[in-house]
């Protein structure tokens, strides 16, 4: 499969075991919650470079976020979820974007996406979450970012009008 600007994206197969977990928990929120509600944020440094993490339960490389936990506003999930995910700290306050409805893996899911300028705190070693991370050139993305993160730039760079799906 090709992206937008004609690279070939990596479509990496999650493990059978990796696969049967995110399915289980999507069968206890479907219970446990009504609706599920993540944060994702396009977070750029100083230079203009947009900060992308490569996860490693799911391929391809997206921008940092993370789901809201109760008694948790949007606003303080994106904080932790960036900290945690790339050692970032947000400079001045994140601007809302769009709230997407996100039929990827579930038909009850939604995006709070915003855009900010950040700093990094710190390298961001890979773990059990993350397996790389980095601040990457807008004109030179890495090889399997995803489709959603070329329309969400897109969108951003005002090539597109907002979708309303992820």
């Amino acid at each position: 499969m090709k992206s937008r600007n004609g690279t070939k994206v990596d479509k990496e197969k999650r493990p059978p075991h990796i696969r049967l977990a995110l399915r289980l928990l999507h069968v206890y929120f479907s219970f446990a919650r009504g609706m599920t509600m993540g944060v994702r944020a396009a977070c750029f440094d100083a230079d203009g470079r947009i900060f992308l993490v490569r996860h490693s339960y799911v391929g391809g490389w997206h921008m940092p976020g993370g789901g809201l936990e109760r008694n948790e506003t949007a606003e303080e999930a994106l904080v932790k979820e960036l900290r945690e995910e790339g050692n970032l700290r947000i400079i001045g306050k994140p601007q809302l974007v769009q709230v997407y409805f996100n039929t990827t893996t579930t038909r009850r899911d939604h995006v709070v996406f915003y855009r900010a300028t950040v700093e990094q705190t710190a390298p961001r070693p890979p773990d059990w979450e993350i397996s790389d991370s980095g601040f990457f050139s807008l004109d030179s993305l890495p090889a399997g970012t995803t489709e959603a993160t070329y329309r969400r730039l897109a969108e951003l760079r005002g090539e597109q009008e907002p979708d309303h799906r992820w």
